[in-house]
């Protein structure tokens, strides 16, 4: 279990004067601002679990992220991942915990990655049965065998974050920390990843969480999601329950038989009064009230002649980003 109780982080930023001059000023005076990265929050996980972070950048998301890895300290607050503070680095929580950031590698750039395999076997003192499983394992799991023995810098994108993937849970991890990790990977090597994180989670069941701007990430891996601005916590709740709370329309779109011969005259006849309708050639799209769908789609099939038919929800990325905009969860 992960438990975060009044956790603040404040950063000692150092600025300087624009130019020059105040390059040579900010050698011999210089002048700091304190930046809250992260104010007085409150975090349950309980074992088992997946969470999304989900904010702008410079929400704190990171920040979080590390300080439950053990990277930086907290400024206040306590922490307890399970069962150790992680700012402590006991080597006893270090060998259950795994850190996966997208855009930091931790294998070596001019080794195979079966190499960096080895090396992380004696440090993490992986018994070798354990080591050949997990390799076996993992490696048909994202069908990268193939490529174990050839220099990290040879491999794609997508190969590289998946021997990264690798690196990390060799030592079976009981809590996994995700940051970013599809960032940059083309749709295919994405949908790998999320394909993986999906299988390993039913195989092995740790505490996860995930920090993406992808909603696609998201949506297929989290149920609950927690929403960060300025450093503070706006929502945290389940991601069905952002769709049911916040998203007032949906979306119904139909495809007609043939174009209307009056748009204006059949807009009258389905007299939508309250919602907005939208008729091109032989399409129509009406963002209708949660509550009037049905209605709006029975006058729909009764007033023209249907080829095919679909109700939508919102986009969640669209609903998660007014959320943030607004600064609260209404």
């Amino acid at each position: 279990m992960i438990e975060v109780k009044n956790l603040s982080k404040t950063f000692k930023v150092h600025t300087k004067e624009p130019g020059f001059i105040g390059s040579v000023k900010s050698l011999f005076s210089r002048k700091y601002i304190h930046k809250e990265a992260l104010k007085n929050i409150n975090l349950q996980i309980n074992d088992g679990e997946i969470i999304g972070l989900i904010g702008s950048n410079g929400a704190g998301k990171t920040t979080l992220t590390k300080i439950l890895s053990g990277i930086i300290h907290p400024t206040n607050g306590e922490v307890s991942v399970l069962g150790f503070d992680p700012w402590q680095r006991d080597n006893r929580y270090r060998e259950q915990m795994a850190l996966i950031m997208g855009q930091k590698a931790q294998l070596w750039w001019d080794l195979p990655a079966l190499d960096g395999f080895l090396l992380l076997k004696e440090i993490y003192q992986i018994p070798e049965a354990q080591f050949n499983k997990s390799l076996d394992y993992l490696s048909e799991c994202l069908m990268i065998k193939d490529q174990l023995k050839v220099q990290v810098r040879k491999l794609s994108l997508g190969e590289r974050m998946k021997v990264e993937l690798m690196a990390a849970l060799l030592h079976n991890p009981k809590v996994v920390f995700l940051d970013e990790p599809t960032i940059g990977l083309d749709l295919t090597a994405q949908k790998a990843v999320r394909e993986f994180i999906k299988q390993y989670r039913k195989e092995f069941n740790p505490i996860m969480i995930l920090t993406s701007h992808y909603m696609e990430d998201i949506e297929e891996l989290c149920e609950r999601v927690v929403i960060m601005k300025e450093g503070s916590f706006i929502y945290d709740g389940s991601l069905n329950e952002i769709k049911q709370q916040f998203a007032k329309t949906r979306l119904i779109k139909a495809s007609l038989n043939q174009s209307p011969d009056n748009i204006e005259s059949l807009k009258a006849s389905l007299a939508l009064d309250d919602s907005s309708i939208t008729i091109s050639d032989n399409e129509i799209a009406i963002h209708s009230p949660r509550e009037k769908v049905m209605e709006y789609s029975a006058k729909l099939l009764n007033t023209c002649s249907i080829k095919d038919l679909s109700i939508q929800e919102e986009d969640i990325g669209e609903i998660i980003e007014t959320i943030m905009r607004e600064g609260k969860a209404q």
